[in-house]
């Protein structure tokens, strides 16, 4: 037998960690690289639904019975990602009663169990729910945690000997004699785990085949070898409201359209979604009627939407792919299915397959197929296990124990760290030190931040994915202090200065399309709490003299931040 190869997999998504994951367990060599935090992209921009298939069930009934095949493995293998909430799909009195029909029949039609329930029934289940909803359909629907999931991908391959680089940028492919020989990659600060103020550098990583599992950015990849990959990046926008309005998925049940679906997560309730084709996945418009939209469009569904607080909404591209054939001019007609494209075949240029299109819920099923065509190529004859081995947290975590005594957490906050931590909860949570709780809206405690920074080193946004400290109603106005704070004790002030300012930026960015009602109070108390106690806004305290008299012009003279600078500021992640 020769030598193990060794495989580059280029994306940190759900499709890029599954593939590391199941070609890692099937002993091959992996290096996983990725240019921003683990969900960078689509992953970290979804509406965190765990797809029963019901959407599809009329429109593209492949990609439905995948759903529903893949949704109860992902409860077995990943139960401490996701939360079985159920789903509705409901019709309104002007929506059709024969799309209603044709949807429970596709859903029998895939095996997706489907019951039609009243609308008194629905309001049973959700009180909230329209007082004129004539009926809906009950599917398995779900919610799950994209960025608890994608971690748990990412420690497993590890732990089966891959290696993990983040906030490393593919800028180059490695080609010679007409074939694919590895990557060239750009860290932002060296290898391993990141820290900030570190040096970065360039490294050369040869590996016997790549897979690009890029999603959106797929064509960028292509284009460096010189291959067309006619990826048709998709926006849609998602809206996140303070808490949960529903405890089901709620889904309209007409055809295509936008601003359809309620999803449960966590805390809160995120609303979606629009599909409108861009030809930037990095460099697309984001709008304030989308989100008005969003709003006033589900309202019809969950009327007490319309005066809820909202506190930030986000934008995410899908990786949508047709072949070229089709030429779809509606993104909404494209396929969800997902597609290899193995660049030998196809291209002439061997050492490298991409993975494109398909959906979060079959992220799994993608990474099977795409190890499978992959170990084909060395003749290595190793089973997938990804499907019956559980993830880091889901082993033997069937039954939520009641952690708050032994770990002497108050109430509700045990119960939080162990949805979060699932199996892992022991380990994670016995300490000899104090533990109190760093992010109150979340309920993270000390334990929990440390772990995590364990594993991401001084990257705070990396710690936010891994916990959801910073994630609730105040977006980190209370919390991103503390949360750096952890960090002192094993970085220096200037590498914790510069990871707390990256959080805080990245709060800031989802939240300037819901600067209004209480989440503009919200905003606003964050400042100044952050301007009179941490001189955020840069107060020359020592400098010279402010002349006040300045502000009376309506124009910011003295030195400190200007206002329009504060609203054009941005960060770098979106969810």
């Amino acid at each position: 037998m020769g030598p193990t190869p060794h495989i580059a997999v280029i994306g940190g998504g759900s499709t890029g960690a599954g593939i590391a994951r199941d070609l890692a367990m099937r002993g091959l060599d992996v290096t996983l690289v990725e240019q921003g935090n683990l969900t960078h992209g689509t992953t970290g921009r979804m509406h965190g639904l765990l797809h029963s298939g019901g959407r599809y069930a009329v429109s593209d009934q492949a990609s439905a019975t995948e759903c529903i095949e893949e949704n109860r493995v992902l409860r077995d293998i990943a139960s401490h990602c996701v939360e079985m909430t159920g789903g509705l799909f409901v019709k309104r009195p002007e929506d059709s009663e024969e799309y209603f029909q044709k949807k429970l029949s596709g859903c029998e039609e895939c095996g997706i169990p489907a019951e039609v329930v009243s609308g008194e029934e629905a309001r049973a289940m959700e009180p909230h729910l329209a007082k004129d909803i004539d009926k809906a359909i009950s599917v398995p629907d779900g919610a799950i945690d994209p960025f608890r999931l994608v971690v748990a991908n990412a420690a497993s391959a590890q732990e089966h000997g891959a290696r993990i680089e983040t906030h490393s940028k593919v800028t180059d492919l490695l080609v010679e004699s007409g074939e694919v020989v590895g990557i060239e990659v750009e860290h932002d600060s060296g290898p391993g785990k990141r820290v900030h103020g570190t040096e970065g550098g360039t490294e050369q990583i040869r590996a016997d085949y790549v897979v690009n599992a890029t999603g959106a950015w797929a064509g960028r990849i292509g284009d460096m070898a010189g291959l067309d990959i006619e990826v048709r990046p998709s926006k849609g926008v998602m809206t996140i409201m303070n808490i949960r309005q529903v405890d089901t998925v709620i889904n309209r049940c007409r055809p295509k359209g936008d601003a359809d679906i309620v999803v449960p997560h966590e805390t809160t309730a995120i609303l979606g979604t629009t599909d409108e084709e861009v030809e930037d996945p990095e460099d697309y418009p984001e709008e304030q009627w989308e989100v008005d939209m969003m709003i006033d469009t589900l309202s019809e569904l969950v009327p007490m939407l319309d005066e809820a607080r909202t506190i930030r909404s986000f934008w995410g591209v899908r990786p949508l792919y047709e072949p070229p054939d089709v030429g779809s001019d509606d993104p909404t007609d494209i396929t969800r299915d997902f597609f290899l494209l193995d660049h030998d075949e196809r291209d002439d240029l061997p050492g490298m397959t991409s993975i494109v299109g398909g959906k979060f819920t079959t992220y799994r099923m993608m990474g099977e197929q795409i190890s499978d065509h992959v170990c084909g190529k060395f003749g290595i004859d190793a089973d997938c296990r990804t499907a019956d081995e559980p993830l880091p947290g889901s082993e033997d975590f069937s039954v939520l124990r009641d952690y708050m005594d032994e770990f002497g957490l108050r109430s509700p906050i045990g119960r939080r760290s162990v949805e979060r931590l699932g199996s892992r909860a022991d380990e994670v949570l016995k300490t000899d030190g104090p533990n109190p709780t760093v992010c109150e809206c979340e309920g993270v405690t000390r334990a929990e931040i440390q772990d995590a920074i364990e594993g991401s080193g001084s990257d705070l946004n990396a710690v936010r994915i891994r916990t959801r400290a910073s994630m609730g109603n105040c977006q980190g106005g209370f919390c991103s202090h503390r949360m750096a704070s952890e960090l002192h004790s094993e970085y220096d002030e200037s590498i914790v200065r510069e990871a707390w300012d990256e959080l805080l930026q990245e709060r800031w960015k989802g939240q300037r399309h819901a600067l209004w009602g209480e989440q503009l109070s919200q905003a606003a108390l964050n400042y100044a709490l952050h301007a009179t106690t941490q001189n955020r806004d840069q107060d020359p305290a020592d400098g010279e003299p402010v002349d006040f008299s300045a502000f009376d012009t309506g124009h910011s003279q003295a030195g400190g931040v200007d206002s329009a600078d504060v609203a054009a500021d941005g960060g770098t992640d979106g969810y």
